[in-house]
């Protein structure tokens, strides 16, 4: 087990992309001190999401009919809506979150292979980066995404900063029951710990979403 306890925020509402960005945010923001979380998200309409130092424009223009959004992680551009969206929080605290960036991204993805096993059996770990053929993330294998018989099937982007680590990941291509966040989070962590968002969260990333990811100054930052 990677932790001892893991907090699960499982969120049944369906919500825009801003917010989802949001909130990952502010959840960060409040993870001082507290334990590792596991958050498991969806989306009101179909997205893409982008990484922070990815242009706007070709975004836009090749998915004009998806809500685009500029995320705080780095790596590619993601289509969402059909896909299954998590993301791992680690406050600072957390010996984990002092792990060099390839590493940790290489042990949550293996337990997320062994999470998957019932559905998608004979996952991989890219062994390196693959040559880089589009903006496209899921075009783009980097070192330690998951493939299926050579094709992606989940990749992520992370953000460190003074308050810990986020990791976003995505999911595509496997249809998984609406159990999987209790099962990942039983790969995680000894101890799951339901919890819904508090009140402090949901105000902190609705600030952030007006005044941040809901912004064309954040969205079109690089165009």
């Amino acid at each position: 087990m990677l932790f001892e306890e893991i907090e699960l925020l499982n969120d049944p509402e369906p919500r825009g992309a801003a917010f989802n960005m949001a909130l990952d945010e502010a959840l960060l923001f409040h993870a001082h001190g507290q334990r590792p979380l596991l958050r498991v998200y969806r989306w009101v309409r179909p997205a893409v999401s982008f990484g922070y130092f990815e242009r706007w424009e070709p975004v836009v223009a090749a998915s004009p009919e998806r809500e685009a959004i500029r995320r705080w992680t780095g790596g590619g551009v993601v289509l969402h809506g059909e896909d299954w969206t998590y993301s791992v929080i680690v406050p600072r605290s957390h010996p984990f979150a002092r792990n060099r960036a390839t590493e940790s991204y290489r042990v949550l993805h293996a337990l997320l292979a062994k999470a998957m096993e019932a559905e998608a059996g004979g996952l991989v770990l890219t062994p390196e980066a693959a040559e880089k053929r589009s903006r496209a993330c899921f075009e783009n294998p980097a070192q330690y995404d998951l493939l299926r018989n050579g094709e992606k099937i989940a990749g992520a982007a992370q953000r460190r900063s003074r308050l810990g680590l986020l990791h976003q990941g995505s999911v595509q291509g496997v249809s998984l029951p609406c159990q999987f966040a209790e099962r990942f989070a039983a790969v995680l962590a000894v101890r799951i710990i339901p919890r819904a968002v508090t009140s402090q969260e949901w105000e902190a990333a609705l600030q952030l979403e007006e005044a941040k990811y809901g912004t064309e100054a954040w969205n079109r930052r690089i165009g």
